[in-house]
């Protein structure tokens, strides 16, 4: 029972004391601005929080997550063929594009996107 207390002890003492060398000497001696922050899209992080952040951006990007999500849903369309009519098939597949286009015609319609006026 000794025996192991003393190897767990030297086993923990051994892996801190390397831990300790290897982060004193990966330290780097010259700091530099821009190696320390990290990278944000060409945004300066260092600067203003309180930029304007164009919503026109965030709304393109809410859209392809949202048609994104939606193409998933739509590729398994392609491996019920064999376990349903293709009536049913061509129906369901028809219905789900038509919301698809829908949804992009009103968006097209509200002007979400339009990139530029």
């Amino acid at each position: 029972m000794m025996i192991l207390l003393m190897s767990i002890i030297i086993t923990l003492v051994i892996s801190s004391v390397v831990m300790i060398l290897a982060s004193l000497l990966a330290k780097k001696t010259i700091t530099d601005r821009e190696e320390n922050s990290p990278f944000e899209c060409g945004f300066d992080p260092k600067g203003s929080a309180r930029l304007p952040f164009s919503l026109r951006f965030f709304l393109i990007a809410v859209i392809f997550l949202i048609f994104d999500v939606e193409i998933t849903l739509l590729l398994p369309l392609a491996m019920i063929i064999n376990f349903s009519t293709i009536s049913t098939w061509a129906i369901t597949g028809s219905i789900f594009i038509i919301i698809l286009l829908l949804g992009l015609y009103h968006e097209w319609n509200q002007g979400a996107l339009e990139w530029a006026y």
